[in-house]
């Protein structure tokens, strides 16, 4: 790989329950920057769950209503801080207050994660194929916390169509030694990259990434490949 390119998709509009993120999408991309095969959308989650009607009514006049709703999105608690709940969702994603966000939504509502990210994914890439005839890949990415590391990043919680983690074990490196551990989580990388020209307040829900390489397209590939398992995580 020796170029990339991040193209932010205007001209979305405000999404409501019901739309059809892939038509509009193909709309919106139609004349810049365009899709070719090989290319990966990359959806805000926000977007998506709006159109999937996961926004619920919050009582915009007490600061803590949605908390509630945390606790309901949450299958396990693992450390509370004052009002910060550190949660793990029913899709494996331990993450901040359940992944519950009351930003870029309508003041008195709360977004939720869509039931099924990856599932959102494949929905979009299929349209996208049938409305535009391109073979891409879909990221559904959201805003994370990292754990011993400030600020917060985009990654993915949802893909089709490109693979989630690539294994380079077994590779060599650029001084010929073999890899022995080392997987990229590719689909994370490029949700972060997207996020460089979508921004948190840019009203731009769409990006493309162009460039990458061939063979990181893959017909079958979930989000949930990136999630350690309790088993070989040493700190739960």
């Amino acid at each position: 790989m020796s170029d990339l390119q991040v193209l932010a998709v205007h001209g979305l509009g405000e999404i409501v329950a019901g739309d059809d993120l892939g038509e509009l999408i193909a709309a919106a991309a139609a004349d810049r920057p365009g899709l070719a095969d090989g290319d990966v959308v990359v959806v805000t989650q926000k977007v998506v769950s709006k159109a999937e009607d996961a926004v619920v009514a919050v009582d915009p006049d007490v600061p803590m209503s949605h908390k509630p709703l945390v606790e309901e999105q949450s299958v396990r608690v693992l450390r509370r801080r004052g009002d910060l709940i550190i949660s793990e969702t029913r899709h494996g994603f331990v993450c901040a207050n359940a992944g519950v966000d009351l930003s870029n939504v309508e003041r008195g509502t709360a977004a939720l994660l869509p039931h099924d990210p990856d599932r959102s994914a494949r929905r979009i890439r299929d349209h996208l194929r049938n409305r535009a005839g391109v073979t891409v890949g879909v990221v559904i990415s959201d805003t994370f916390g990292r754990p011993w590391r400030r600020g917060v990043t985009d990654v993915a919680i949802g893909c089709a169509g490109i693979a989630a983690v690539v294994d380079l074990r077994g590779t060599t490196d650029a001084l010929g030694r073999e890899l022995q551990v080392t997987e990229v989580c590719v689909v994370d990388e490029i949700a972060a990259a997207a996020d460089l020209v979508m921004g948190k307040a840019l009203g731009v829900p769409v990006a493309v990434v162009r460039g990458l390489p061939a063979q990181w397209l893959r017909p079958s590939s979930v989000a949930s490949e990136v999630v350690r398992s309790p088993a070989e995580d040493l700190f739960r």
